[in-house]
């Protein structure tokens, strides 16, 4: 009988195999990637990073409820594989957007892997900022399919979060990113019709 491998925050940093990390028993109160084939462990959200979570993912779904063929998956549960870095990299956003998703498939044949989105978004950590406003920056980069990376940072005043967004400009770039304060409204060509005000009670 094979013993499954435990994890926790004190291994951090631990080499591992993909298959050792998809089979392992992480403790509970802890969020665990594989990042350049090492042990990324990060606390959960807090109360208010889940509700701006919550907030965004309801618009989201809204919206691919009504723009199928613009989107036709959303999930807080995503993994997306980095393809060009040696070593095996698998952040997981806190909400991913996908255009292509094979609905079509018998679930049991759908991999993460096979899988990649074109928006991702992540609500900035406040134990681990760096996590979503630099190594995630580069990391989404590198996913081609990826064409927008959305920051919301509601750490100063999460009633009052601010936007941030990445918005690819070719293959290996992103332009400059775009800044939109809280009660601003924010639009885009990627999601025809789509209009956020940035106000997580609206």
């Amino acid at each position: 009988m094979t013993t499954r491998l435990k994890i926790g925050p004190h291994d951090h940093g631990m080499p591992l195999e993909l298959e050792e990390f998809l089979s392992a028993d992480g403790a509970e109160g802890y969020h665990y990637e594989l990042i350049d084939g090492k042990l990324y462990v990060s606390p959960v959200p807090s109360q208010p990073q889940d509700s701006l979570e919550d907030w965004l993912s309801e618009k989201l779904h809204d919206y691919a409820a009504e723009h199928p063929d613009v989107i036709n998956y959303v999930t807080h549960k995503g993994r997306v594989f980095v393809p060009v870095r040696p070593k095996v990299n698998a952040p997981e956003p806190d909400l991913a957007a996908y255009h292509d998703f094979p609905r079509h498939l018998p679930l049991r044949q759908r991999n993460w892997r096979a899988i990649s989105p074109i928006l991702v978004v992540e609500v900035v950590s406040e134990d681990d900022p760096d996590k979503d406003l630099v190594r995630n920056v580069e990391l989404y980069r590198q996913v081609p399919s990826i064409e927008e990376y959305w920051v919301l940072d509601g750490r100063e005043d999460p009633d009052y979060p601010r936007l941030t967004v990445y918005r690819r400009r070719d293959r290996s770039r992103w332009r400059k990113a775009l800044e939109i304060e809280a009660g601003s409204t924010y639009t885009t060509p990627l999601l025809p019709g789509f209009s956020l005000k940035i106000d997580p009670h609206t």
